[in-house]
């Protein structure tokens, strides 16, 4: 089933007239899309940054935005209300800050799917909710603005209150670049469930495969410094994944070397995946789809803010960073820092 995909000629930048339009942070995110719309041609007396007193206010400042402190100040001009601060945080701010004083046909504009899918932000039936979610992190959603071409990015309405979301979420995209190279109509469940499949089942496995794969090689003989270079540390895979981007993820194999490329074709064919596929599954539909990480999530997120072990995530690092894959990263850089 192919997504429809909307381009400039789709969207029309004049219904952002007058609107005043709030941006809930300034992180790359909400630097890089404010600036793309203040060079598209909005004005910059209707562009307001909420946020709380430091750098990144003072960033924001520095590039010439106006910068509110007072959460509910900001709330009560927002015609449109970019929410661009850490998924953790969203609910509590946006609940207890912004809900209760935003206008009732205002536009909420989330670039994540997550605290919508999971039902954990209040907004007005009135109101409406749209996405506008691009594919890239902030600096090259400048950078590529900038060079005046576009970047994937994922559009949707999840709540039409006023019967104008769509227009008004194709205009937003427009204004930041999106819509130059197409932006693709999703939804807030296909980008959660795409988003933490791949947090929670894709890269993990990635993690465990590059870990196993060291030791093996390792046991058979290889030193440190040739298996972290050899591995990743030259960035061959960096470059692998930037040619599977612009040639696709099969025909960049035809810059690898014959033997590579025989090698990778027939072992990939050779492996069933059945394994996989029903541990992707599991963690797809009694991970993600249904709740269960989000649940379990909300139990630890208080926890995040603590120093030392007491944070679960320090913790976690501190577990990873005793593998042996780790330990001899540690070791190679002290030693080749230079080449590093």
């Amino acid at each position: 089933m192919s997504a429809k995909i909307y381009y400039d000629a789709d969207a029309d930048l004049s219904l952002l007239k007058g609107k005043k339009i709030v941006f809930l942070g300034f992180g790359n995110q909400g630097s890089a899309q404010a600036q793309n719309l203040r060079d598209s041609g909005i004005p910059n007396d209707v562009i307001l940054i909420a946020n709380q007193q430091d750098s990144y206010a003072e960033a924001a400042k520095a590039k010439g935005f106006v910068v509110e402190h007072d959460f509910e100040k900001a709330a009560e001009v927002a015609d449109v209300l970019f929410l661009l601060i850490p998924d953790q945080v969203q609910p509590r701010v946006f609940n207890e800050k912004f809900a209760p004083k935003l206008k009732p046909n205002a536009v909420i504009v989330i670039a994540s799917g997550y605290n919508v899918f999971y039902k954990l932000l209040n907004f007005a039936p009135t109101q409406d909710l749209v996405m506008v979610a691009p594919r890239m992190i902030g600096s090259s959603v400048r950078s590529l603005y900038e060079k005046g071409k576009g970047f994937p990015c994922f559009v949707s309405v999840e709540q039409d209150g006023t019967g104008n979301g769509l227009p008004i979420a194709l205009a937003l995209s427009r204004a930041i670049g999106a819509t130059k190279a197409g932006a693709i109509a999703s939804s807030a469940r296909e980008e959660t469930a795409m988003d933490l499949f791949a947090e929670q089942a894709l890269w993990p496995n990635i993690i465990m495969l590059f870990r196993e794969a060291f030791s093996v090689l390792k046991e058979a003989g290889c030193s440190d410094e040739a298996l972290c270079y050899e591995m990743w540390m030259s960035k061959e895979p960096a470059e692998i994944f930037e040619r599977a981007a612009e040639d696709g993820f099969i025909a960049q194999l035809k810059h690898h070397s014959t033997v590579s490329q025989y090698g990778q074709l027939s072992g990939a064919l050779a492996l069933d995946g059945v394994a996989a596929r029903a541990h992707f599954k599991d963690i797809l539909y009694n991970q993600v789809l249904n709740g269960a990480f989000c649940k379990k999530f909300s139990l630890i997120e208080a926890d995040l803010e603590k120093d030392g072990q007491e944070n679960p995530l320090n913790e976690l690092y501190r577990r990873t960073e005793e593998t042996e894959l780790a330990q001899a990263e540690k070791r190679v850089k002290a030693r080749l820092g230079g080449l590093v």
